[in-house]
Formats: structure tokens, sequence, C-alpha cells
């Protein structure tokens, strides 16, 4: 008798029926996701042939600088960039990184030690959550929370606190708050500013504050800092390693996806305390060859000469965040402009506040409006009541945009009355 022949009891057998596959319980703990809906009736529409404007993803609709694309395309040509580039990234681009944060913000970084590429900020954000969180580890994160801040801890086991962010002196004090009544204490705290998704911005001063709770209560940080060259009216969002003492507790994630307009390129930096660093390289190098040798190149190009691009990218979406600031406004909408960031956060104006929650109301917009936006219910319980409005359309397409919702509004309203 071979080992394939060895006796089942009728209960071991599956020949009768189909096969099961299980899913492992880290995929079925999380919870359906909540821009399906709105996902599926864009598509649908679209395949009908409806003209939607979508306002719902931050995906820049803009290109990179042509010189950009014209490096990548002649390193793409190179034989010698077409094998397996290294996890933690090429030299020369890790020194570029560091180039940056040197003229940008003032800090000094080892390239060897003290910085890592990463496939999109995304990517390298997940497997350091793999890295630091385990089960019975805690971490806080900033509510409303982007998904991946949330759920990359719960994939890698560990537990969240959400604590919201519309104050920062707030926000402080919940933190302190919760280390002192929290056993075991948090172990993990997650930053996110400019904040994604309703665009709050923070001064310097708050990340001083931050580093001093992180080493009364010996949590460490994480701070996501996807929109550092999207900012609007001269403001500066503040690097978390510029700090004191910053990096003997956290590093910062960074992209080039936002002002760079590379976001499908996936190339992102991971910075700061080395052991945290080091710590990723081990889990990338279980997982990956780094990023395509061609576009590393590519990005070097990038980052030495496109300065003055990323600057009047930002203006760009400055001019957008005005007209659909604007506009929503002359409609009756109460809206604060952003200093910072791709979005517009939007609080749904009355009667529809009180009338429909906010996945209805941003269904009955895509429906009837053909807008799409994403509700703001998820990003959290402290999301419901708003809408993320992604400033990625042209001028044009905003101010019809704002026509749409309008005429949407006014017509719904009328049945409403009738």
């Amino acid at each position: 008798m071979s080992e394939y022949d060895l006796p089942q009891s009728p209960s071991d057998s599956n020949e009768d029926g189909p096969f099961k596959v299980q899913l492992a319980s880290r995929v079925l703990r999380l919870p359906p996701y909540l821009f399906g809906r709105i996902n599926t009736l864009l598509y649908e529409k679209r395949r009908g042939g409806s003209d939607v404007i979508d306002l719902g993803m931050g995906n820049p609709s803009d290109p990179p600088e042509d010189l950009v694309i014209e490096k990548l395309a002649e390193a793409a040509r190179d034989p010698g960039n077409h094998g397996y580039s290294k996890s933690n990234g090429i030299l020369n681009l890790r020194r570029e990184v560091a180039s940056k944060y040197v003229k940008k913000y003032g800090v000094r970084l080892d390239p060897d030690a003290e910085v890592i590429t990463c496939l999109g900020s995304k990517e390298g954000f997940s497997h350091m959550c793999l890295a630091l969180m385990g089960p019975g580890d805690t971490a806080i994160v900033p509510s409303p929370y982007f998904p991946v801040h949330m759920y990359a801890v719960a994939l890698a086991a560990g537990n969240v606190i959400a604590l919201e962010v519309a104050d920062s002196e707030t926000f402080l004090s919940n933190i302190a708050y919760t280390c002192q009544h929290l056993y075991p204490k948090p172990k993990l705290l997650i930053v996110n500013y400019p904040h994604n998704p309703s665009s709050v911005a923070i001064e310097p001063e708050f990340y001083i504050d931050v580093v001093k709770l992180a080493k009364k209560y010996g949590f460490m940080v994480i701070s996501d800092f996807a929109y550092a060259d999207v900012a609007f009216e001269g403001y500066q969002p503040p690097s978390f390693l510029a700090a004191p003492g910053a990096r003997e507790v956290g590093v910062e994630f960074t992209t080039m996806s936002k002002g760079y307009n590379m976001a499908g390129w996936r190339v992102g930096f991971c910075c700061g305390n080395s052991e945290m660093i080091r710590g990723l390289g081990v889990i990338k190098g279980y997982y990956d060859y780094g990023m395509f040798q061609a576009v590393q190149v590519a990005a070097i190009m990038a980052l030495r000469h496109t300065d003055a691009a990323v600057e009047a990218q930002s203006l760009i979406y400055q001019k957008r965040r005005d007209v659909l600031v604007d506009g929503l406004r002359r409609i009756g909408w109460d809206i604060t402009p952003p200093r910072a960031g791709m979005f517009v956060w939007a609080k749904i104006p009355e009667p529809w506040s009180s009338q429909m929650n906010t996945m209805d109301f941003a269904m009955m917009l895509l429906e009837q409006g053909d807008v799409a936006v994403s509700p703001g219910s998820g990003f959290g319980p402290a999301g419901e009541g708003y809408l993320r409005l992604a400033l990625v359309e042209n001028e044009n397409r905003l101010r019809q945009a704002v026509r749409q919702i309008g005429r949407c509004l006014d017509r719904e309203s009328k049945l409403v009355k009738s």
C-alpha cells in the first residue's frame, strides 16, 4: 500500500463534494471592502457609456516629467538592469533620498543604515508592521484612518486603538491617556500628516511632543508622510525626523506617487531608526528582490532634477482645491480649505446628513449625478457624515462635477418634497 492509498474515515473524504478552500483567519478577520459598492457601480456606469467624474481615488492624472520617462526608457534598454535588484534598493537611490532630507528638512541620514526603498510606501508600511507587531501588541492609529494603517496591524496579528486627529492637542492628550491606562502599553504609534482622508495638518512642535511621549511611554513611531510634497500657500509639512530624538524612536515613509506623479511606478522609501530599518530589510529579504532597477535609475533622475516640477504640481493641486471648494460653497456646503494633500474633506450638508448615511449619499451622487466620491465611513466610524473628494481632475472637470452634484441634489430635493 502506498502513502496515497491510506484508508480514510468517511468524515475525511471529500470525493462526493466540491473542494473547499479554507482561508486563513487573518483574511477572515478583515471587514468587507466598503468602497466596493462605489467601484462596482462606477465600472457599470462607464461600461454603459456614462461619463463619470471620478473623485474617489487619489490617483494622480498628470504624467511624470519627460526627462524621467526618457531616463526610464534608456535604463530599460540596459541589459544590466533586468536582473534581480537589491531588496533595500540601489545605493545611489538611497543616497539621493538622504540628500533630499538634508536639503528640505535639515536631517542627515546614513544611506546604508537609515534608508531603505520600498515597492511603494504601502508595501513598506505593511511589512514594517510585520517586523514590529505580533499577537498581543497594540498600535495607536489616527481616526479617521487610511485603511492600511488599521489593517496592516491586524494582518500582523496586532490590536488597534483609533484616536481622532481633528485637534492635534486632543490627539496628543489621548495618546498619553491611553498609555497611562492600557496594559501592556501600546507598542506603536502611527501618525499621518498631512492626514488622509481629512487633510488635517500640523506644525513642527507636534512632533517634538510625539517624541517626548514615545520616550516616556516606550512606544515606537511610524510617520506616513505620503503628502510631503503637496502643500499650499507657503505651508511646508514638517518631517517627523526633523524633531530632536525622532530617529531614536521611529521611522518615516515617503513616496514618489503624489508630488512626482509616479503612483504606478511604486517607488517609496523608509527612513529613520536603523534597527527598525534593519527589521524591515529582513522581512523584505524574504518577500521581494526590490523594484525594477530601471525604475530606480529613473527615480534618481526625478529626485535630482525635478524640484521645480514638484512645486508646480503643488500649485496645480492648489488651483484645483480652490475651484472645488469655491464651487461647493456656492451650492451651500460648509468646507474648510485644506492646507496640504490632494483631498477635500467635506461635511455632508443638511438636510441630507440627517436623512441618509454617508454611503447612501455617495451612492446617490454616483447614481444620479455621475460623480464618484469616497464615503467617509470607509475610513472608520469617525468618517461618518463626511466625503473625501480627490483633486485628480482638471479645473474644468471639477467645475462640471460641482454642477452635476448641484443638479443631482436639486432633483432629489424636489422628489422628496413631492
